[in-house]
């Protein structure tokens, strides 16, 4: 029997159109969906719509327009942006929908007939904004604690839930399996909510009516987190499929805000309990997008439109920051510069960059057709094969433990043998030698690694993925699976259309950039490019005081994959200089170095370590980079005039 994956997002409450905070959980959850079948599992994806409540029907009465009829139009914006971001649910549950309504009410029913579920009257305080009862010692300065707002005294007739009544169950069953809520620091927030004592929950309204009616009491609605929860249950048909609810159930992940863990770790728990219901594998609370390090809130104004930074940037490099710029589970920041760079950085330079000068240099040898590997590896060689054919495999480890930027950080490490690959084997040299062997196997090693890259990069920047393959002259990518991603799937004789760069790089708006403008451009280039064609006077030239300096020392920074910090002796004294030839140069290699720098170049800080110099490189047109150098007979300090 194949393994099987269910995966679920929140369903999003229409109060008003989606930002990228939403986006992020669907995305990662859509990641891991096109993952878990790219590896061979069945997978069933399940997101939708939260569309009942008193916050929706007062919204829709301000609106001057009918609850069902405001829905519907966000509900259809949900579905428009899930579409341009290429989410592929296998469910979208509305509970507005007829077999939601039937769901929530055969759970209703089924737990007040067991008599955990009574009728009393509720005297306490609700926020509306987040649907949420609270009693009094739990608010802060008289508000919501969640989202800090003014709540509402309610003194109505209600039925109630006795979820007290389960409490210990709960707390045995978190202890017996840690997996069941993650990270570790929201069990232990949980754990210690429910310690410090549950009370029954109110499970149904009067006061207004846009909601679910409770089955025996037409008078009551059923409380909108009681009837969204369900959607879990609705997707698989309960209650009338039970092969289907056999099959899928348990969820083996929710994917949640950790502002709505305690829904999902205490309510919804307790509810399957009395259900007689397995309790979902694993309720994942993830951080939050902040907005310069801020909460995203529409009541603040600093909410980030998805669409607008798709029209301006693309899909897949949204969908690439979201999961690389932010350790899953903890919180991250968002800013349109740093989307800017990280695109810059990675997509770009290193993926983008890869991918067109392997093409073009096989043009150039070998009219773009895939050579035969002709030569014994060397070490250099089996290096970056043995990587290559592991990376499958990490990727998949990684993704079992939902560590999804852990992912990403190992393609990308790939993408970056790759890139120093090239300059290892220097293929331009290979060419000019009469034994063509080594070329063919340097250049069937490097489109061998973009089509391994290209596999295992589709879960998650699907368009992408489906870009690269084309140019790498290969067809039926729909068709592959994890077992392609090994060393040695790369037909001979195909011949590649090399196209049109895939990530063209994005120039930083002038109010985005610091004043050392090297420094901010994810420390791509060692040297600070000047438009072509400037004429300047000798005056202006001597300014700049270029002198021989020895390395002496060099080393990698740590979080900072493109630097190396170098210590170099000019002469009179010694420096640190931090450069961005990490792709290009090993520490090792560099010692002993006898370089050109700029000595009078004003000191700034890169990654937190003082830089005071520039060093000077070459740059070839195919992105070979070399540095300015000098024999050793000239010695450290010696003016370079």
């Amino acid at each position: 029997m194949r393994e099987r994956f269910y995966v679920t997002t929140p369903i999003y409450y229409p109060s008003d159109h989606l930002h990228i905070g939403h986006a992020y959980t669907t995305t990662v959850a859509d990641s891991l969906a096109r993952w878990h079948r790219f590896a061979g599992r069945e997978v069933y994806f399940v997101t939708g719509s939260d569309e009942h409540g008193q916050k929706i029907q007062r919204t829709a009465a301000a609106k001057g327009v009918s609850p069902k009829a405001y829905v519907d139009e966000i509900v259809a914006s949900f579905k428009g942006l899930w579409e341009k971001m290429n989410i592929e649910y296998d469910d979208f549950v509305r509970t507005t929908e007829p077999r939601h309504h039937k769901a929530v009410q055969a759970v209703f029913q089924k737990i007040y007939d067991q008599g955990d579920i009574y009728k009393s009257s509720y005297q306490g305080w609700y926020c509306t904004p987040c649907e949420t009862f609270w009693v009094e010692n739990r608010l802060e300065d008289g508000n919501c604690p969640d989202c800090k707002r003014p709540v509402e005294l309610v003194e109505e007739e209600s039925y109630f839930f006795r979820l007290s009544k389960y409490a210990p169950r709960l707390l045995e069953y978190i202890e017996e399996h840690p997996e069941f809520i993650q990270p570790e620091t929201r069990r232990n927030e949980m754990v210690n909510f429910i310690k410090g004592g549950l009370e029954d929950l109110c499970v149904s309204r009067t006061t207004f009516d846009w909601g679910i009616p409770v089955p025996f009491d037409a008078k009551h609605v059923v409380y909108v987190w009681f009837d969204a929860l369900t959607n879990y249950l609705t997707a698989l048909g309960y209650p009338d499929n039970d092969e289907m609810l056999g099959t899928w159930w348990p969820a083996d992940l929710h994917l949640v805000g950790k502002e709505i863990m305690r829904f999902h770790t205490i309510i919804w728990p307790i509810m399957l309990m009395a259900l007689d219901l397995p309790i979902p594998k694993t309720v994942f609370g993830h951080g939050w997008l902040l907005f310069d390090s801020d909460k995203m809130s529409k009541s603040k104004g600093n909410v980030v439109d998805p669409l607008v930074l798709i029209a301006e940037f693309g899909v897949d490099p949204i969908r690439y920051f979201l999961m690389r710029e932010v350790s899953f589970g903890q919180d991250g920041n968002f800013s349109r510069k740093a989307l800017i760079e990280r695109t810059n950085a990675d997509l770009a330079n290193d993926l983008g960059n890869l991918l067109n000068r392997t093409l073009s240099m096989l043009d150039r040898y070998f009219d773009g057709v895939i050579p035969e590997p002709a030569a014994r590896p060397n070490d250099v060689d089996q290096a970056l094969i043995d990587y290559a054919n592991d990376l499958g495999g990490m990727v998949d480890g990684c993704l079992k433990e939902f560590k999804l930027n852990e992912a990403l950080i190992k393609i990308w490490q790939l993408v970056g043998r790759a890139n120093k690959y090239v300059d290892e084997r220097a293929p331009w040299n290979l060419a000019k030698l009469e034994d063509k062997s080594e070329l063919c196997s340097v250049m069937y090693n490097l489109v061998e690694t973009l089509r391994i890259v290209a596999l295992v990069i589709k879960p998650f920047l699907p368009e992408t993925g489906d870009k690269m393959w084309v140019q790498l002259g290969l067809t039926d990518l729909d068709t592959t699976c994890l077992d392609d991603a090994k060393w040695g799937g790369l037909p001979v004789g195909t011949q590649t259309m090399k196209g049109q760069p895939i990530f063209p790089r994005i120039e930083l708006e002038k109010e985005d950039v610091p004043e050392v403008k090297q420094q901010v451009k994810k420390e791509v280039a060692p040297i600070q490019e000047k438009p072509e064609g400037v004429i300047v006077n000798i005056e202006d030239f001597l300014k700049c005081e270029l002198v021989v300096a020895e390395i002496v020392e060099a080393g990698s920074i740590e979080g900072a994959d493109r630097l190396l910090k170098l210590q170099v002796d000019i002469g009179e004294e010694k420096r640190q200089i931090v450069a961005g030839i990490a792709k290009h140069y090993a520490p090792g290699e560099l010692i002993g170095k006898r370089i050109i720098v700029v000595r009078n170049l004003k000191p700034a800080k890169l990654r937190g370590e003082l830089s005071e110099g520039m060093l000077l490189a070459a740059t070839a047109p195919d992105g070979t980079l070399e540095l300015v150098s000098v024999s050793a007979a000239i010695p450290a300090g010696s003016r370079v005039k």
